[in-house]
């Protein structure tokens, strides 16, 4: 492809992507991986899902030997739960280490490895640090300071590269999950007695939908945790897919009444299924003394405190007066701070929530140079469409319309996502 005449427009690309996604249309699919977590989840029991699957266990060892870790062996064995073929998987460590190791040992210990592809080096780390994230809030300790106890032992580093190693194998893009159950009674830990689940655990998803059963295990450990929000997996039903391969990773103990198994559907989305299926929250207030400039405030304060959209729509409330129904849409994990907000901005006694789905198609921001001026312009599958903000103000400088500003804008972009990444 020839290399664009872009005349006075001068266009630089800041979204940082590879050839893959040169074109705004994205790719025809993507690859996903949904985890019925009914039985919970842990990491030996996801890498054996992934592992049962069709991942193979040879090359996942294989990779996994380039971490700087000796001492230690893993081995799959068919069983069965509840009458269900699983795959269990056992991981041996020969010793042990004395002291918890501190988060930047860890990182740097999946850092050193030569063998990893670079996405699952990524996402392993991305699972660690979540769980680092989540262990500074529970002790109240800076982030360097944080020392790994039972997830930072060789085996539990081990199901965390594994997984994102078996996740690469299959071809995995995206991770998707059933709400997550969780045992109950008490656990052992380095620390004594704790609750069931694990406090790592609930800080881990908190925003995530989860729920209790009776069974006096750990269904949900902090590493099956850890995965799931490391991963950035979206919670709900299994999407809409064409399905390529399922497993099952079997957990250690057999439940009564229930296979104690994870399952995981390797699925195929098609173009539109694929752009960014995720469950989403609405909080909605009825509010019937704000003032307008308020409503603006709100709205304004909702957009800048995280919410992925805000509105207010006018009704007919209760006495037939006039009022507005205030609305947010943000991930599940911002409730309750948007919550308060709305409680705070608009002076409700009440605030509603309820689950959808969006399907959040692929986009990504292109700067360009036009008159000397940058202008944003946000190129989505179908159509760019430049920042008003930005066409306004160059508007202003250059003595042009910002109509005429938005079309030359609009025509860099067009050059440059439509030429090959430099």
């Amino acid at each position: 492809m020839n290399a664009p005449q872009r005349g006075a427009e001068v266009a630089t690309d800041q979204s940082g992507a590879g050839p893959a996604d040169a074109s705004p249309t994205g790719r025809s699919g993507t690859t996903l991986a949904w985890w019925h977590c009914a039985s919970g989840i842990a990491g030996d029991m996801a890498l054996a899902s992934l592992v049962d699957a069709g991942a193979g266990l040879d090359e996942v060892i294989s990779g996994l030997r380039s971490l700087p870790l000796s001492g230690w062996e893993i081995s799959a064995t068919a069983v069965t739960r509840a009458g269900l073929a699983a795959t269990y998987l056992r991981v041996e460590v020969a010793e042990r280490p004395a002291e918890p190791r501190p988060w930047p040992v860890v990182r740097d210990l999946v850092q050193s490895a030569g063998n990893i592809p670079a996405r699952a080096q990524r996402r392993a780390l991305d699972v660690f640090a979540a769980l680092a994230a989540a262990e500074a809030r529970r002790h109240a300790v800076p982030l360097e300071q944080v020392h790994f106890h039972e997830v930072g032992s060789t085996d539990a580093i081990l199901d965390v590269v594994g997984t994102c190693l078996a996740l690469e194998l299959l071809g995995v893009d995206e991770v998707c999950a059933s709400p997550v159950a969780l045992g109950l009674g008490t656990l052992s830990s380095s620390h004594g007695p704790l609750p069931n689940p694990a406090p790592a655990v609930l800080a881990l998803l908190s925003g995530a939908p989860v729920y209790g059963t009776s069974f006096p295990v750990e269904l949900t450990t902090p590493t099956g945790a850890a995965l799931l929000v490391g991963l950035g997996a979206s919670f709900g039903p299994l999407p809409e897919v064409v399905v390529a391969a399922s497993g099952y990773g079997a957990g250690t103990a057999d439940l009564p009444a229930m296979a104690n198994v994870l399952q995981v559907v390797i699925g195929h989305a098609p173009a539109v299924l694929a752009a960014g299926r995720e469950h989403l929250a609405v909080l909605e207030t009825n509010v019937d003394d704000v003032t307008g400039e308020m409503l603006a405030h709100t709205v304004t304060s909702l957009l800048s405190a995280g919410a992925l959209d805000a509105w207010v729509t006018p009704v007919i409330a209760k006495k037939g007066r006039p009022a507005h129904v205030v609305s947010a849409l943000c991930p599940p994990s911002l409730g309750p701070a948007l919550v308060e907000l709305l409680a705070v901005t608009t002076g409700t006694l009440g605030v509603r929530q309820y689950t959808v789905e969006r399907w959040a198609m692929p986009r990504r921001t292109v700067e360009v140079d036009v008159g000397g001026c940058t202008v944003r312009v946000k190129a989505g599958p179908y159509r760019f469409k430049a920042e008003y903000e930005d066409c306004a103000a160059t508007s202003a400088r250059l003595g042009v319309g910002a109509a005429e500003v938005a079309r030359r804008a609009e025509a860099a972009a067009a050059a440059l996502v439509d030429a090959p990444v430099q």
